[in-house]
């Protein structure tokens, strides 16, 4: 394998060592599928983005996302994260918007003055209902904690989660995976990951608390998850849960394993369709050789 330019950057991040930590290698396209998932393995971060080539294709830069345990079509932190090693070290003029071409499809990117990148999702596709009986032994909660205004629901903007609304930040604080009824539960199910949120936070500033498990993909626990978000903010929206079509929010996430991460989620909801964008800062912390 010839040697490969990385670069290490905390997303969804307002200050260094916070926020979700991506590994972005650059001119991966002479390694191998199973190269790739090799270092996304050895890194071990919730995803590693390979962009293949320097020059676009079709308009955009193809990328490919691992996890530690597999290839994913979408994520929404290594989307953003990319982008921004795109913009900044392939693009040296910093345009405001480029394109990733990924397997779920082209996600365009833009920045603002502010350096915040967004990222628009595809629209949300709202799947399968569940009962709260069934999450509730599955995160060690009571069906009780459950907010039952809304439902339990697989939403999908690229990558399908189970979302799970609850009452307080209690609960959101209490949740713990029982790992043989989650594995028993995803094997039946599209959406692999649980986001649980509740309007309750850490931080007066904020709107939303979230926590996302993933060990299907070989992470305990998310610290900052940009596809989960876009399928909540739809969710949102979808279920008028701050009374109106459309939604500008910022969610919190990440303070139960140490890494507080702020995502800013936006939604609309017109002619039957629900548009959604999710935004964040990235901050780079290394960069390097593979050897």
């Amino acid at each position: 394998m010839s040697k490969l330019t990385f670069y290490i950057l905390d997303v969804f991040a307002e200050r260094k060592y916070a926020g979700n930590p991506l590994a972005v290698f650059r001119g991966a396209g002479g390694i191998s599928s199973e190269e790739m998932q090799s270092i996304a393995r050895e890194i071990h971060f919730s995803e590693t983005t390979f962009i293949l080539s320097d020059e676009p294709n079709r308009g955009g830069f193809d990328v490919r996302i691992f996890t530690p345990a597999e290839e994913i079509p979408f994520a929404g932190h290594p989307t953003l994260g990319t982008a921004q090693i795109i913009r900044n070290f392939i693009l040296q003029g910093k345009p405001e918007r480029l394109i990733l071409n990924l397997k779920a499809g082209q996600i365009p990117v833009t920045f603002g003055e502010d350096e915040n990148g967004w990222m628009k999702q595809m629209p949300p596709a709202f799947g399968a209902c569940h009962p709260p009986e069934a999450l509730a032994s599955i995160l060690g909660l009571d069906a009780s904690e459950m907010d039952e205004r809304y439902p339990i629901q697989e939403v999908s903007t690229g990558l399908p989660f189970c979302i799970v609304p609850l009452k307080s930040i209690a609960a959101l604080k209490k949740a713990r995976v029982n790992k043989e009824r989650y594995f028993d539960f995803v094997s039946h199910t599209a959406a692999k990951s649980l986001l649980v949120f509740c309007p309750e936070t850490h931080e007066p500033h904020n709107d939303l608390s979230v926590r996302v498990f993933v060990d299907y993909y070989g992470v305990p626990e998310d610290p900052a998850t940009g596809s989960g978000n876009g399928c909540l903010a739809g969710y949102l929206v979808k279920y008028r849960y701050f009374g109106k079509n459309t939604l500008s929010v910022r969610s919190e996430q990440g303070y139960e394993i140490g890494r507080p991460s702020l995502l800013l989620l936006k939604a609309e909801e017109k002619s039957e369709q629900i548009d959604v964008y999710v935004g964040g800062k990235s901050i780079l912390v290394a960069q390097g050789e593979w050897v």
